[in-house]
C-alpha cells in the first residue's frame, strides 16, 4: 500500500502545541483505520534559537521533494524567506503538491505570492497586518480554510480543525468522526465557523443591553458615540447604562470606550507600518497629543515608546480586550 507523504516545515516559533495536533491527527487515523498509511517528514525551516524548545525533524536543505501535502508551520509571522527556501517551495508547489499554512505559517505562503487570489484563514490578531501587507490574498476570519490547493488554519485548535477536514476528504467522513472520537473532540467544527468566543462570554454576562452598547462600540472606533447616542441606541437611559456597566464591568461606558479604542490602537501599532498619527485618527482621537496622552495615561508609556520597546522584545505580544479590574 503506498503511504500519502506530508510534510511539516516548521519555522522555531512553532509551539508544541501547533504541531502535536497536526501530527497526532494523523496517527490516530493510522490506529483506528489500518488502510490509512502516511509517511511523515518533519523539516526545519530556520535552525532554532539557544534555549528554544528543541524542534523535531532536521533541516529542510535538499528535502523538499515528493510530498502529496507540505504544512508550513509557524506562531509568529517569521520574516522573509532564503532564497534557496523561496525557490525549492515554488518547485514543490509546481509539482502539483498541495500546500498549507498553519497559524502564522500562512505569511511565508502569502509572501512568495503562493496565496495571492486564494482565500486564507488569518488569526483575528493579525488579520489588520495580513491584510496591508498582502492585498492580494482573501484574508478571512474563519477557522480554516480550503481554497482550492491551498490550505491555512488560523492556529490554536482550529489545526486539527482543519485536519479532521483533510481526513475526511482524503478518507470519508466516518474516518474523520472516528478520529475526533477518539481524542474526545465534541464535535467537527467547519471551517466558515468565527474565530472569537461570543461576546457574551467574553463579557462574563448576557445582558442583552450591555451586549448591544459593547456590539455598538465596537463598530464605531474610528468615529465614536457619546454615552447618551449609546443609550439611546440601545432604548436604555444614560443613568441605566452607566449602572449596568458598572454592575457588570465595574467601569463606566466612557471608560470602557476608551480602553476598547486604545487597546485597537496598540493592536495596530504593533501589526502594521501606519503611522501613529493614522492609528490615532482610525482610533477615534482628533489629535496626535489626545492619542499620546491618553495611551500613556493607559499603557505607562508613549505609543512611540511603546511601539519601539514591544516590537524589540516581541513583535507581535499583543493586549487582550479590557477585562474587568477592580
Amino acid at each position: 500500500m503506498t503511504a500519502h507523504r506530508i510534510g511539516f516545515l516548521i519555522w522555531p516559533s512553532t509551539k508544541a502545541l501547533t504541531l502535536a495536533l497536526a501530527e497526532e491527527a494523523l496517527r490516530v487515523a493510522q490506529r483506528v483505520h489500518p488502510d490509512v498509511v502516511y509517511e511523515l517528514s518533519f523539516l526545519q525551516a530556520e535552525p532554532p534559537a539557544d534555549g528554544a524548545w528543541q524542534l523535531p525533524g532536521e533541516p529542510w536543505a535538499g528535502k523538499l521533494e515528493g510530498f502529496q501535502k507540505l504544512f508550513l508551520l509557524a506562531d509568529e509571522p517569521p520574516a522573509a524567506l532564503a532564497s534557496p527556501l523561496s525557490s525549492a517551495l515554488k518547485q514543490l508547489v509546481r509539482a502539483g503538491c498541495v500546500i498549507g499554512g498553519l497559524s502564522a505559517g500562512v505569511y511565508p505562503l502569502a509572501q512568495l505570492g503562493l496565496l495571492d487570489g486564494y482565500r486564507a484563514a488569518v488569526h483575528w490578531r493579525w488579520q489588520d497586518d495580513f491584510s496591508e501587507r498582502f492585498p492580494k490574498v482573501i484574508a478571512t476570519s474563519h477557522l480554516f480554510d480550503w481554497d482550492r490547493d491551498r490550505l491555512s488554519a488560523c492556529g490554536g485548535m482550529s489545526v486539527l480543525d482543519l485536519l479532521l477536514a483533510v481526513l475526511a476528504r482524503d478518507h470519508g467522513a466516518e474516518l474523520a468522526g472516528a478520529v475526533s472520537e477518539e481524542l474526545v473532540v465534541e464535535r467537527i467544527r467547519e471551517g466558515g465557523e468565527r474565530q472569537r468566543i461570543p461576546l457574551q462570554n467574553r463579557l462574563g454576562s448576557s445582558h442583552p443591553k450591555l451586549t448591544q452598547a459593547v456590539l455598538l462600540m465596537e463598530a464605531n472606533i474610528e468615529e465614536p458615540l457619546t454615552t447618551d447616542e449609546i443609550a439611546q441606541h440601545v432604548c436604555v437611559s444614560r443613568r441605566q447604562l452607566e449602572r449596568i456597566f458598572k454592575q457588570y464591568l465595574n467601569r463606566v461606558p466612557s471608560q470602557y470606550y476608551l480602553e476598547l479604542r486604545l487597546n485597537k490602537a496598540r493592536q495596530m501599532l504593533m501589526q502594521t507600518s501606519k503611522s501613529i498619527i493614522q492609528i490615532g485618527l482610525s482610533c477615534g482621537f482628533s489629535s496626535g497629543p489626545h492619542f499620546s496622552s491618553a495611551y500613556r495615561n493607559f499603557f505607562g508609556a508613549t505609543p512611540r515608546e511603546d511601539r519601539n520597546q514591544r516590537r524589540s522584545s516581541s513583535p507581535f505580544e499583543l493586549s487582550s480586550v479590557p477585562s474587568e479590574r477592580g
